[in-house]
């Protein structure tokens, strides 16, 4: 290796330990914000700067060694306790850290800024010496009451030095691996478990036995199952990794726009495939700076309103069975639909019959916007549009509610991985395709003995709602069934749920529920709208994976595939014969949320509270058939209710069921001690599960 290439890796080395650094400088100097005077902090945060100046004149990085010189110098201010962080020093502190983000990569190219470093040199020596602000001067700034100790919900800090302690240890057990690496392994795993099923077929056929009899050949199925497991493991980050953006992004607008802000953060370790949480990164990013910007009020207005003067953005993420939710809510002024309903309608929509729900889905159509000026971050008509385009392309969907004067939550809903992605398989004539299952709101036989309409089309009845409904052949535009199931048999029909509609999709067969590795489609190849992927089967066919708001778009241009049948009305598509009223409990306004959408869907009625004591009360109210609760709530848990309503003597033989994140065996046996009647960890929810348990325990004849 020649003395050149020595110095090349050197300087490669050294960029990789200095953006890690950077992005740990980032997180300490907001925490340091938050906590204000933190001897531990500032220490670790001035060994930081000061390592990254020693190393940067180690391998010639002059530009980043100056920058570095002068933040030690001002964070040895902080040291010695002569100075008190403040936003302003924070403000400098940071810049520095973006300016040097940017000087490594052009140092790398064996490029330099001199100048840019020289000037902001000079800025932070300035703020040491007290002669000129750190904000730039058109900002008029206040300084924010910070000190306020953190709520339990908001993502505990920890403290530098053990934090330090953890860093090295968890370091030394980190090998850095190329992201493409990691894709080609996915890709090998996925090929190694089409060639275990081709491999079974071809032992079924010529040995005529089952292969999953043969114990070798159950054994590799088990290895390659937890081989694909692990590996799907390994691309999986937790959301974590990009909420210090989102909180720098909502600091500095809230400075700038001399906003009081509270930023919160719950289930930062929820984790998901590193490429979904990439797509999602700028949408998050705009809702965050959306909820700053657009929809909290300036301080007076919330004091006049009887609200506290310093606002709440929170980002909430969670798993639930194979998807991640993930919201962004904040307790603003809520969203004007009077004022969305006004500006669709003057950009020639027809808002006539629109529900309010309907209403405030518009926010999403392109060059919409309610704000009263325009500034860089809103008012332009952009933004939402491409935060649903971004979370279609993850093959998620969105949803929003909006209070009005108390705020609005964005919640996007994601699968936890692209590369594997449970889907439904359905036949269409000879041809078989997948449906992912987060899109699909039910799927079972049709009974055609009624018609029924919706906005003046054919439609069938789900959950006692139309939905209009279309053969799923003339839509994909393939051959109709010749089996008796197509379009005048019974056949089979599938309701797809996109962003704001549900449509429906007579097929000719459902074949079941399975994972499937999902390939993207060559760039070569032109795209289309209805297709979400491809996998191979296990006889080397290919199988098209759909996409369901592309199917609900394509179907919606065109009348061939409507045609006018529903099932009878004594017994609506997806409307169970056994109802019953169920109470949900749990202190996450999202899972409430979502579990009513679940049952609701199913048929039965829901009531909500958000913990143990409020859930008793609901009880005295009104009696309920089931009751659904969560674990960790404030003031009384799920355990201690269960206990509570099995000593109760009215409601001794109401049936518990516990869906919690708590997954211990510990935590189950406790649950069931506790008098629950089954316990369900929301890492393993399955929709179907749920409502079969649900079934099972009010029985029939409702």
């Amino acid at each position: 290796m020649t003395v050149r290439d020595r110095e090349a890796e050197f300087k490669q080395l050294f960029a990789q330990e200095a953006e890690q650094r950077l992005t740990r400088l980032g997180q300490e100097l907001l925490q340091l914000e938050e906590r204000g005077s933190d001897a531990e902090l500032v220490g670790s945060i001035f060994r930081d700067a000061h390592t990254l100046k020693g190393a940067a004149a180690v391998v010639g990085f002059d530009d980043v060694g100056r920058v570095a010189h002068a933040m030690e110098d001002l964070l040895e201010q902080l040291r010695s306790g002569e100075r008190l962080p403040t936003p302003e020093i924070v403000d400098v502190l940071l810049a520095a850290v973006d300016l040097l983000v940017e000087l490594i990569p052009v140092g790398l190219a064996g490029g330099s800024r001199p100048d840019d470093a020289t000037a902001m040199a000079a800025r932070i020596d300035a703020v040491a010496r007290g002669t000129t602000p750190a904000a730039a001067p058109e900002i008029e700034t206040v300084e924010l009451g910070t000190d306020e100790p953190a709520t339990d919900e908001a993502a505990p800090l920890p403290a530098a030095a053990p934090a330090g302690e953890r860093r090295s240890r968890a370091e030394s057990e980190t090998v850095m691996v190329p992201v493409s690496r990691l894709d080609e392994l996915v890709r090998l795993v996925g090929e190694s478990a089409a060639a275990h099923l081709r491999i079974g077929r071809l032992l079924g056929e010529r040995l005529g036995t089952d292969p999953d009899t043969m114990p070798e050949f159950r054994d590799m199925s088990l290895v390659l199952n937890e081989l694909q497991e692990r590996t799907m493991r390994a691309r999986m980050v937790p959301v974590a990794t990009i909420t210090d953006s989102l909180q720098r992004a909502v600091r500095d607008l809230a400075r700038a726009q001399n906003k009081d802000v509270r930023w919160e953060v719950r289930g930062g370790d929820t984790e998901l495939d590193r490429g979904v949480l990439q797509q999602l990164a700028d949408p998050l990013l705009h809702l965050v700076r959306n909820a700053v910007d657009h929809g909290l009020e300036p301080t007076y207005d919330r004091i006049t309103a009887g609200k506290p003067a310093q606002a709440n953005v929170r980002l909430h993420a969670m798993q639930l069975g194979s998807e991640v939710i993930i919201t962004v809510s904040d307790d603003g002024k809520g969203i004007d639909i009077d004022k969305v309903r006004a500006e669709a309608a003057r950009r020639g929509d027809d808002v006539s019959g629109m529900t309010d729900d309907e209403a405030l889905y518009l926010i999403f159509r392109s060059g919409l916007s309610t704000a009263e000026f325009i500034s860089d971050v809103s008012g332009r008509g952009v933004g939402l549009d491409v935060v649903r385009a971004s979370v279609d392309a993850a093959r998620g969907r969105m949803e929003v509610r909006s209070e009005p004067g108390a705020g609005t939550e964005f919640r996007i809903i994601v699968p936890i991985t692209l590369a594997v992605l449970r889907c439904l398989l359905v036949e269409v004539g000879a041809e078989r395709y997948a449906l992912p299952m987060h899109s699909v709101v039910v799927a079972q036989a049709a009974d055609e003995t009624e018609d029924a309409h919706a906005e003046g089309r054919p439609a069938v009845w789900v959950g006692g709602e139309p939905v209009t409904a279309s053969r799923l052949a003339a839509v994909l535009d393939r051959p109709e069934s010749t089996n008796g199931k197509g379009p005048t048999g019974g056949g089979q029909i599938v309701v797809v749920a996109g962003l704001t509609r549900r449509h429906a999709f007579y097929v000719d067969g459902l074949v079941g529920q399975r994972d499937v590795v999902v390939k993207g489609l060559s760039r070569l190849l032109p795209r289309l709208d209805v297709l979400a992927g491809a996998s191979v089967e296990p006889d080397g066919s290919i199988l098209l994976v759909l996409d369901a708001p592309g199917l609900i778009d394509r179907a919606r241009r065109s009348r061939a595939g409507y045609r006018a049948v529903a099932p009878a009305a004594a017994e609506p598509l997806g409307a169970p014969t056994r109802r019953g009223t169920i109470l949900v409990v749990d202190d996450a306004l999202t899972v409430r949320e979502l579990e009513r959408s679940i049952l609701e869907r199913a048929g039965y009625e829901v009531r909500t509270a958000s913990d143990g004591l409020e859930a008793l009360a609901r009880l005295g109210e009104a009696p309920v058939d089931l009751v659904l609760a969560d674990v960790e709530m404030p003031r009384m848990d799920g355990f201690a209710l269960t206990e509570a309503i099995r000593a109760h003597v009215t409601y001794a033989n109401l049936p518990v069921l516990i869906l919690t994140s708590r997954a211990s065996e510990e935590d189950r046996q406790r649950g069931l001690d506790a008098g629950a009647d089954g316990y369900i960890v929301k890492s393993a929810f399955d929709e179907t599960a749920l409502l079969g348990a649900i079934e099972r325990f009010l029985g029939g004849g409702r």
